[in-house]
């Protein structure tokens, strides 16, 4: 099974989130890499853009064709605005627009964007119709169940969407209040695919095959989008797909296949950024690459406090030759070392 957006054919149902900070070039060049049906760019500002003022439009929209079909986020509470930054992505090459009705950050919904959007439909429609008559690809919509548990008015929203001409509707099952806490409730989702005819994706707490599948038996939703479950395991998404697909659950990678996952990204960051910015970004994504390891938080302390990009890397190569998982009771770790199982 797979999806089509438009005139857009992907080849599995399992998407990666958009993440502002974290779905950079080189992260998506990697979940693609691994078998994701769709990576979205991180979320960009619509001013920015429009201005041209954003260095990452390029990378988002053109530049990355390694990483599959250029879909670019955009966030923006401007119908103008929004529209001149969609058909600028365009010209440089995204092959589908999403805009971004969902971020609950508090600086952008001070903005009265992404999902503050949500609580203001008047002017969500206005931008979902300025944004599709600017470009002639496709235009999807992410957005959450709501502003509250008392405004739940994601089906609304997505039958004024469709109606606007969206090609796809995203639904992360919690409110803007509930921000990140909670559970997702998959239930909205299912209201979603009900009320409209395009296809509906549903996204908030799959972290894993099993997960995958109860909500899209819970939903009826056309596909996943896997987001945080991803940080440190870029080939999360392709593993669900496959799952998804064959029936049965692929095996993870082992620790040298991670280990070369890891070092790959570092240079893909350093390569993207240059030795400053990319070493600072690494922080995170080596941070989350190491979770469930032994020796991991004193390798995060080295490593966060390396300043030379070739020092950094050389303390990775080293942690990882002797990564062994951690015991859940905190004992010895069991098993061969990355090293020792080459």
């Amino acid at each position: 099974m797979t999806l089509t957006i438009g005139p857009l054919r992907l080849r599995n149902r399992v998407l990666l989130a958009p993440m502002s900070g974290i779905t950079d070039a080189p992260f998506r060049r990697l979940a693609w890499r691994f078998g994701c049906g769709l990576t979205v760019s991180e979320m960009i500002a619509s001013g920015r853009v429009a201005s041209g003022h954003d260095t990452r439009l390029g990378h988002a929209a053109g530049s990355c064709g390694d990483a599959g079909p250029a879909a670019v986020q955009l966030a923006g509470c401007d119908p103008v605005i929004m529209a001149e930054a969609a058909r600028a992505c365009a010209d440089q090459g995204a092959a589908l627009i999403d805009i971004n009705m969902g971020c609950p950050v508090k600086k952008v919904v001070k903005g009265e964007a992404g999902a503050a959007l949500m609580r203001d439909e008047p002017r969500a429609a206005a931008i979902i119709g300025a944004v599709v008559a600017a470009v002639s690809v496709p235009v999807t919509l992410k957005m959450r169940a709501g502003w509250d548990a008392d405004h739940r008015n994601a089906p609304r929203l997505a039958r004024i969407a469709e109606d606007l001409g969206v090609r796809m509707i995203t639904v992360h099952g919690r409110t803007r209040d509930q921000f990140y806490g909670g559970h997702a409730d998959w239930s909205v989702i299912g209201d979603v695919k009900a009320a409209v005819s395009v296809p509906v994706v549903g996204n908030g707490d799959v972290g894993s095959l099993d997960d995958a599948r109860r909500l899209l038996a819970r939903s009826g939703a056309d596909g996943v989008m896997i987001g945080r479950a991803a940080q440190g395991r870029p080939w999360l998404p392709g593993l669900v797909a496959q799952g998804l697909e064959a029936g049965t659950a692929p095996a993870e990678p082992d620790l040298l296949a991670r280990a070369a996952i890891a070092l790959e990204h570092f240079d893909g960051l350093i390569d993207h950024y240059g030795g400053y910015r990319g070493l600072r970004l690494a922080r995170k994504h080596m941070a989350w690459a190491v979770q469930g390891l032994r020796d991991a938080a004193a390798f995060r302390r080295a490593f966060n406090a390396e300043t030379d990009p070739a020092c950094a890397r050389a303390a990775l190569v080293a942690f990882w030759a002797e990564a062994r998982p951690e015991r859940a009771d905190g004992g010895p770790a069991a098993g061969p070392s990355a090293r020792e199982a080459a």
